[in-house]
């Protein structure tokens, strides 16, 4: 089970930074537990771009993130390795086609991700 971001509030001893420093807003906990394949540019479109669409080709991938076949298929491999992303591979025709879609793992790992991100965003934003 995923460990819940927390913001640290400590009355008694203000946080300090890595240099000593006094830190003025309190600190966010866990946000360097963000998914780390998720995290990456590349894998964040492929699990962004099948998150609203039911599935999604090799091709139509490639087109919406502006990407080379190599770099789409090392990134989606590693997706399907955790099995964030699922692929299905058959013929159309002659055509050897490639579809993907978001698992249900897929969808949790990026609602999770999603709201670290919002919560770094708001403890970020000034007040």
């Amino acid at each position: 089970m995923a460990k819940r971001l927390t913001v640290a509030h400590n009355r008694a001893e203000p946080e300090r930074s890595p240099r000593g420093q006094r830190l003025s807003r309190p600190v966010l906990r866990g946000v360097l537990e963000l998914d780390r394949l998720i995290h990456e540019q590349t894998r964040l479109g492929i699990v962004s771009a099948l998150a609203v669409n039911e599935s999604l080709s090799f091709n139509d991938l490639k087109h919406i993130l502006k990407t080379t076949d190599g770099n789409l298929s090392v990134h989606a491999r590693k997706l399907e390795v955790v099995n964030y992303i699922a692929c299905r591979k058959f013929f159309q025709g002659r055509t050897p086609k490639t579809e993907y879609r978001l698992t249900p793992l897929g969808k949790q790992a990026l609602e999770r991700y999603l709201e670290r991100m919002e919560a770094l965003i708001q403890a970020a934003r000034p007040r």
